[in-house]
Formats: C-alpha cells, sequence, structure tokens
C-alpha cells in the first residue's frame, strides 16, 4: 500500500479549494519508472511527485515530478506541495530537494513555502516573429510589449510580456499555431507564458500548454513564475524585484504566486493539504 497526500499550492488567502492541486506519494520505494508515470496518469492532475531517499548528501531527499504523459526536471507547485508534506512529516521548516534539475532549497515561514530556482537562468529568442506569435494567441502584434524570450531556470518555457491586462484575459491560442511556435524540445510539448502589470507590484498571468493535441490553461505555474524573475535578469530589469501574481482566475482557481528576484529568483506561495489516502498497486 501506497500512501498519498492531496495538496493545493499557491492558495488564495486560506481558501482550501483555490491554487493548484497537487498529488505527494511521500514514500515511492518499490515503485517503478512506469508504476510512477501509470499513477500520474490514474491521478490526472497536472503533476504528481514521488518521494525517494536522498542521493546526495546535501539533500532532503530525491523528488521526481510526473505529467500524465511525462517526466518533468523541476516545477515549481510541485516543489512547494512537496516540501510541505515532507516538512510536515519530519518537522522541517528547510528542506533541499534533490531533482533533475538539480538541487532546490525549499524554506517555510506560517503557510507559505519558498523556494530557490534550481539554476541561474538561461535564454534564447524564439524562431516565430512577434506577429506569429501574437497571431497564435489570437491577439493583435501591438499586444507584445518587449520581446519575447524562451528561459530556462530549471524547465525551459516561452514567456510573452503583453501590454495590458486585458490582452491577457483576452489571448486564446491556437492549438496547431501553440504546437508550432510553442514547442519545446526538453519537454516534448508545447507552452507560453502571458503576463502584463496591473501596478508596480502586481502581474497578471495566464500559462497555456499542449496535451493530447488541445490546449490546457494551468492554475499556476511556478516554473513559469521562476522564469519570469530569469526574464527580468535577462533583459536587465533593476533589481530587486518584488511582485505578487495572480493566476487561474479564467479557470476558476485562483491562485497567488510571488516573486523575488535579487542575487537569486525566490518564488513563494501558500500550501493546504486537503486529505491523505492509501492505495494499491499490485
Amino acid at each position: 500500500m501506497y500512501a498519498f497526500h492531496i495538496v493545493n499550492v499557491f492558495t488564495v488567502d486560506g481558501a482550501r479549494l483555490s491554487g493548484n492541486p497537487l498529488c505527494v506519494f511521500p514514500d515511492a520505494r518499490g515503485l517503478s519508472d512506469e508504476d510512477m508515470q501509470a499513477l500520474a496518469r490514474q491521478m490526472n492532475l497536472s503533476e504528481t511527485t514521488f518521494v525517494l531517499p536522498a542521493r546526495e548528501p546535501a539533500a532532503t531527499a530525491h523528488v521526481r515530478i510526473f505529467t500524465p504523459s511525462f517526466e518533468m526536471p523541476f516545477a515549481g507547485h510541485p516543489t512547494l506541495g512537496t516540501a510541505s508534506v515532507i516538512g510536515a512529516a519530519r518537522g522541517l521548516e528547510r528542506v533541499t530537494l534533490s531533482m533533475h534539475a538539480g538541487l532546490v532549497p525549499v524554506v517555510r515561514e506560517g503557510d507559505t513555502w519558498t523556494l530557490q530556482a534550481a539554476r541561474a537562468p538561461t535564454t534564447r529568442a524564439p524562431a516565430a516573429t512577434r506577429a506569429q506569435l501574437a497571431a497564435m494567441l489570437s491577439l493583435p502584434e501591438a499586444a507584445l510589449a518587449t520581446e519575447p524570450l524562451w528561459v530556462n531556470t530549471g524547465v525551459e518555457q516561452l514567456v510573452i510580456p503583453l501590454t495590458t491586462v486585458a490582452h491577457v484575459r483576452a489571448a486564446t491560442p491556437i492549438p496547431s499555431q501553440l504546437a508550432e511556435h510553442g514547442f519545446a524540445p526538453s519537454r516534448d510539448e508545447a507552452m507560453a507564458y502571458v503576463w502584463a502589470r496591473t501596478s508596480p507590484l502586481a502581474i497578471e498571468a495566464r500559462f497555456f500548454f499542449t496535451q493530447h493535441g488541445a490546449v490546457i490553461e494551468d492554475p499556476a505555474t511556478g516554473s513559469a513564475c521562476a522564469n519570469l524573475g530569469g526574464y527580468f535578469k535577462a533583459t536587465k530589469a533593476n533589481l530587486p524585484i518584488v511582485a505578487t501574481i495572480s493566476q487561474g482566475t479564467a479557470v476558476h482557481r485562483p491562485s497567488r504566486l510571488h516573486l523575488r528576484v535579487d542575487e537569486h529568483i525566490h518564488v513563494s506561495g501558500e500550501t493546504i493539504e486537503l486529505g491523505t489516502g492509501t492505495l494499491s498497486v499490485r
């Protein structure tokens, strides 16, 4: 029998059914790669994590992250949610999670957990033109603000700044064009993260990705929040930067993420555990 926890991450003001849901298996010893992928498909959440004994002396645990379709090297809400489960079980305020992307330190303050991005950001320009990216989002070319970039602080994503929040809310990706212009070979899927400021300290964002040919919208994307920090570093924004990101409203899962960019990139959010259970895979 394997225990699992259902956790919501990046919740808003204690609302239990806000944020992005996650399933955590706190002791995945004995599960094969195929088992983990099948369990992630069974749970059918954006990600499911599996906790294994630490491989490095500096790590608290080794964590593997699976979507229903494939394994990921890093993701934000699974990192924070898994840290909260490990922290509660072991009485820890600080954990360091070993992932395929590297070591990720996570610290707790109350119900809020904060991660430091797995690696320094790398960037590259998209092959698509501004006009093509705007058309991909069903927006006019003038809706794009500064230049879009592919950013990688642990997992590569296409970051597209828009001029207004109205354009963020109006964005409607065309599946075939998203699959063409937003395709990331490292993840074998397509995605786009669109954002605009609502004030100097607040941002509204949406994250779209493809799954089996359809476009899915993610309620809260910690890895994209970290990549936004990488975008600010790459574009020489004045540091430090502190911002609150709202996401998930369009899919009726309001979420709140906090970004801090200084020497490092930090992403924070509240977590709430909804429940636990056990299941058998044999």
